[in-house]
């Protein structure tokens, strides 16, 4: 039975297999030297720290980026969107929804082989690679003319990003423990949102350049932040770092010693650094379990909401709360600068004392709150109508890092891992279909729609809170009884 969730490792828990598993043959990165002498207690807990020390500055801080570019998109267009991107290209009527919506069908579709394919090629040419493809892709977007050239390469920006998110969710999710995991989902999240936000400032300042060498405001967004990129996926093969077994090929990172005390960490916190050899029999197999159907709904009800606010934020303040498009692109940036707040202060709370569930159904209440805010009617002032986005806004924000946590400590397996995160970004992107529909102009100011959908949905993820919370409180009870449990680990 594995360990417990907090308990602290130890060293000299490791077999051989795992020293096989990650020693490169003719290499002592984690080889025993019968005339070393293993680290104490204390020792062992400062190369731990320094470990985690380390991995945050170079794993968190360049997946966050990736992640926010992962929303560039939505930024730019939601941007665009109140400028003259839908007569440009003539996006009218349900030409925007379904930029949106098929851009999402090509992601679903690819991320389950663009998860696998991170353990094949590598974490580093691999997300330096797909990071510098979209990057171009938007480039490109500048230049398109009419509103089919639109949907082919929201089609091939779909493809190219479908591997970012589940991806780098699993890569993190193998180098820390449980105990550690919900705080760096947060770090990841408070990084998009942040980025979010001062991209709605500088798509704000690059729409001043509308008509500069014959450009739209909203072609210099595309084409500016399509070169960042660019330039950020290649920083990306020297940045970003491997999976803990390869630690070695992670350029400048960790010494042979915190390389092998990286591994015997993860594998005495939930046993599964040893990479099982692939099989699609063994991928298919982990959709026989229902949490993953329980983790699928959930995310599927939280995008509906973080669709309907990334894509339409700068609309619905427009024309619900009656700003000027420049204005309403400047004040969608305040709701994101605050969730960064909710985001960690949840999440450090969740890492403290280890519960998931409880705060996963108090950030679903504070969206229902802020919604019910929302849609309270046009004649209320617009002030309390507006903090209703903060609310939702620093609500949905929290419970990703939350839902992320609560899906990594009670998943264990590699395959089973990366499986279960590329099918809940799948069902995350039907979610994306859905909000990219109920937000309806014609509903403006107070858009009804997208407030009962979006409460109905949180209703429906508090409930399937509860059944997990009792699900995983009997397995719990059961293995503090001294029962073996196949295929589990400690639930919280």
């Amino acid at each position: 039975m594995l360990q417990k969730d907090g308990q602290q490792s130890t060293p000299g828990k490791l077999a051989s297999a795992i020293d096989q598993a990650v020693t490169p043959p003719g290499s002592s990165i984690l080889q025993h030297n019968d005339a070393e002498r293993p680290p104490t207690p204390p020792e062992w807990a400062h190369l731990e720290s320094r470990i985690r020390r380390k991995t945050d500055l170079r794993l968190c801080s360049i997946a966050g980026l990736l992640c926010s570019l992962n929303l560039l998109d939505s930024g730019i267009l939601a941007s665009a969107s109140v400028t003259t991107l839908l007569s440009d290209l003539d996006l009218q009527g349900q030409r925007y929804s379904v930029s949106i919506f098929i851009f999402t069908v090509a992601s679903i579709v690819f991320q389950l082989p663009c998860t696998v394919a991170v353990r094949y090629v590598g974490p580093r040419p691999w997300f330096a690679s797909i990071t510098f493809c979209f990057g171009l892709i938007t480039l490109c977007t500048a230049f398109v003319q009419t509103w089919r050239q639109m949907i082919a390469v929201r089609i091939l920006l779909g493809i190219s990003m479908s591997g970012i998110y589940p991806g780098l969710t699993y890569l993190v999710s193998t180098w820390y423990t449980r105990r550690e995991q919900q705080l760096r989902f947060a770090f990841l999240q408070s990084g998009e949102v942040a980025a979010l936000a001062t991209g709605y400032i500088v798509n704000y300042g690059l729409n001043q350049l509308h008509g500069k060498a014959g450009l739209e405001g909203w072609r210099w967004m595309y084409l500016v932040q399509g070169l960042i990129t660019c330039v950020i996926g290649i920083v990306t093969y020297w940045w970003m770092v491997d999976f803990p077994e390869d630690a070695r090929k992670s350029f400048a990172f960790l010494t042979e010693t915190e390389a092998k005390i990286a591994v015997q960490r993860i594998q005495a916190d939930r046993g599964d650094v040893v990479l099982e050899p692939f099989e699609w029999r063994k991928v298919f197999v982990n959709f026989t379990d229902p949490k993953l159907y329980g983790f699928a709904c959930m995310y599927f009800c939280l995008n509906i909401v973080s669709t309907a606010l990334n894509y339409f934020l700068p609309q619905i303040i427009e024309s619900g709360l009656g700003f000027s498009a420049n204005d309403s692109i400047l004040l969608s940036t305040p709701p994101y600068y605050w969730a960064v707040l909710p985001v960690l202060f949840t999440s450090l709370i969740g890492d403290m004392f280890r519960i998931r569930g409880p705060l996963i159904t108090f950030n679903a209440l504070c969206l229902i709150a802020g919604y019910l805010m929302f849609g309270l009617p046009s004649s209320t002032q617009v002030t309390v109508r507006y903090i209703g986005t903060f609310l939702a806004t620093g609500a949905y924000v929290s419970n990703w890092a939350a839902l992320n946590a609560f899906m990594a400590n009670n998943v264990v397996g590699q395959w089973k891992r990366a499986t279960t995160a590329a099918a809940v970004a799948a069902c995350n992107g039907l979610g994306s279909i859905a909000g990219s529909y109920i937000v309806r102009q014609k509903e403006a100011p107070t858009y009804q729609t997208a407030v009962w959908v979006s409460i109905g949905s949180h209703i429906l993820m508090i409930v399937i809170v509860g059944i997990f919370s009792v699900g995983f409180y009997n397995q719990n009870t059961r293995q503090k009884k001294g029962e073996v449990l196949q295929n589990t680990v400690r639930l919280v």
